[in-house]
């Protein structure tokens, strides 16, 4: 049963509430630990002050041990409950980021902005990149590989095969539409760049960095020092004074040690550092990855035999256990105590190069596989927040067809859909209207929603047929100081882009919107009655958006090859009302007269001929 939008709104609502009340409850916890180690630390405190006091006794050494393990306990805990609120924060996060896409349609997730090129053949006049994009709306990656994939997808179609096992794999990674929210949440709130510098450091430095965790004797050292130092305290307790110097200057050898190959164990440690509760965030929701039967082919190729053999849930939590160890010299106090008493860094660093040996390899490849599967939630949550989208019949025979196509990016309280499609063969649509009318927003939604659908995912109507077509627009020309281009000279380079396009590409579709803007009127006819003549001469099926009437009278010249649509508006009493829908024919009526008496220009016809 396919839920109704406001449904899945109150759902997400109701998650916020379940997050809040969480964070709450472990916020209390965390604040009763922080209470109970304050008063550890004062007990070991008047401990201490008595055994100076009174004089020492084995007894007095047992009860000063007693806080400090204790204390160690408190430490474990707290962490645990530090790492289920920064957990629980960041699940916050993706119900509250999913309620404000649906009311406001703000998303929290980065923009794509620094994939905008305006020379590309159509992203910037379709919003494909950057503030108020498509990219903007549906990304939900938070890697730099995950947003790569996504703007890879946007930026070019893919083959007829690739397209329907992506549609495929989007269906059913709807249907696991809330594993998803744990799955982004174990990736939020850290740095993009994060997996790809583990990656990196797994691939590059560490092998050279781990060489010295190779020496036999530091190992074997590495292995006893626990049960020295274990022994030396007992000894310490029992025997008192003799056996605390012991220690005394056994902890001096360790510190000294330790300070000698300090610079190597910062090499390893930086990097890892703080990635620990983002891995083993991801370990646990990675792993319904793993325990799924997927049924999709776009998704099983995520996988391969090497890392299924080992599954990469426990490579990533067995690595975050190390990390997370290795972070304790990032507290003075502890770090010191461990290091000096078990040589703590010493034994992560030889902790992790057995990791290393047996798993980087194939954790390097599933950090990808991360990112491959946030690319393809962007789409899974589109579809799931927007159930009126459909997926598209994706054809190989030369077709355009759509129901009710409207534009994405486009509230549903402000959206005006429209029935439009090709011919059986290609034409030339010339759409005239007036100022505002909506042929502009019509020409972008017809290829916003030709990009979803190259892409694998849903589209903005009741039901889209289409073949693969190759987009090429013209629609927002600037000028630019920096190249020394003017509007005109950015408009004649466009146009070279285009005409290059349709000869040298196997399906182009143009899409173009006033052509010539950039000089005078008779000039802007010649040159565009030219390029419509260039484009039945190449067959190009193309969509041309004017406000020049002369123009539609070449379906006199071109039957069958030159179509006319048109957008109007209706006025009554002086007022004007746009409808944006689309309709057959050139358009007879045109509103600039009437918007610039508004303004308080105004002029009558007959005397400005005379």
């Amino acid at each position: 049963m396919v839920k109704s939008k406001d449904s899945i709104l109150k759902d997400y609502q109701n998650n916020v509430s379940t997050q809040e009340a969480q964070i709450r409850e472990l916020n209390k916890t965390l604040n009763n630990i922080s209470l109970s180690r304050l008063g550890l630390f004062i007990a070991e405190i008047l401990l201490v002050s008595i055994t100076i006091y009174l004089g020492y006794h084995w007894i007095t050494g047992i009860l000063m041990c007693i806080p400090v393990l204790y204390f160690m306990v408190l430490v474990k805990r707290q962490t645990i409950k530090e790492n289920e609120l920064n957990y629980a924060e960041k699940l916050l996060f993706v119900f509250q980021n999913e309620v404000s896409v649906m009311l406001t349609g703000k998303n929290k997730y980065k923009e794509g902005k620094h994939f905008e090129d305006e020379y590309h053949p159509y992203s910037s006049d379709l919003d494909i990149y950057g503030h108020s994009s498509l990219f903007a709306f549906i990304n939900r990656s938070n890697t730099v590989n995950g947003m790569k994939l996504l703007a890879d997808s946007l930026n070019k179609p893919a083959n007829l095969e690739i397209i329907r096992e992506r549609q495929a794999a989007i269906i059913e990674l709807t249907g696991h539409i809330g594993q998803t929210f744990h799955f982004r949440a174990g990736l939020q709130n850290h740095k993009p760049e994060q997996l790809e510098i583990i990656s990196y450091k797994l691939e590059h430095e560490m092998p050279d960095q781990l060489k010295f965790t190779h020496n036999k004797l530091l190992r074997i050292y590495t292995a006893i020092v626990p049960f020295i130092s274990a022994v030396l305290i007992i000894l310490g307790i029992l025997y008192g004074d003799p056996f605390w110097k012991g220690l005394g200057f056994y902890a001096v050898i360790n510190i000294a040690l330790s300070f000698g190959l300090g610079k190597k164990i910062n090499l390893i440690h930086s990097g890892f550092s703080g990635s620990a509760s983002l891995l083993n965030a991801i370990s646990g929701t990675v792993k319904w990855t793993e325990e799924l039967k997927w049924e999709s082919k776009y998704i099983k190729g995520f996988f391969t035999e090497k890392i299924l053999a080992v599954p990469l849930s426990l490579q990533i939590k067995k690595l975050s256990g190390i990390i997370n160890s290795f972070d304790v010299r990032l507290n003075m106090v502890v770090g010191t105590l461990y290091n000096v008493f078990l040589l703590w860094d010493f034994r992560c660093a030889i902790q992790l190069d057995k990791w290393f040996v047996n798993s980087s390899d194939q954790l390097i490849k599933g950090l990808y596989t991360i990112s491959q599967f946030e690319e393809l939630i962007s789409f899974a949550t589109f579809n799931h927040n927007e159930p009126d989208l459909t997926f598209p019949v994706i054809t190989e025979t030369f077709h355009f067809e759509a129901k009710e196509l409207g534009h994405p990016l486009i509230a549903e309280n402000k959206r005006i859909v429209n029935d439009y499609n090709f011919d059986t063969h290609p034409t030339v649509d010339i759409v005239t209207g007036s100022n505002m009318a909506g042929k502009s927003t019509f020409l972008r939604t017809g290829g916003i929603n030709m990009v979803l659908a190259f892409s694998g995912a849903p589209v903005c109507a009741k039901y889209m047929k289409v073949s693969i077509f190759e987009i090429l627009t013209y629609m927002r020309i600037k000028d630019s100081l920096n190249d020394q281009t003017s509007t005109f000279k950015a408009e004649l380079n466009r146009l070279k882009m285009i005409l290059e396009g349709v000869t040298t590409l196997s399906h182009p579709l143009v899409l173009i919107d006033e052509m010539l803007r950039g000089t005078n009127s008779k000039d802007k006819y010649l040159g565009s009655k030219v390029f419509i003549q260039q484009m039945i001469l190449k067959a190009t099926p193309t969509l041309f958006a004017t406000h020049d009437l002369q123009l539609s009278e070449m379906i006199e010249k071109y039957a069958g090859q030159v179509r006319n649509y048109h957008f109007d508006i209706q006025l009554a009493e002086g007022e004007m009302n746009f409808d944006y829908k689309l309709k057959e024919g050139a358009c007879k009526t045109f509103n600039a007269a009437l918007l610039l008496k508004e303004i308080g220009l105004s002029f009558n016809p007959v005397e400005m001929d005379s």
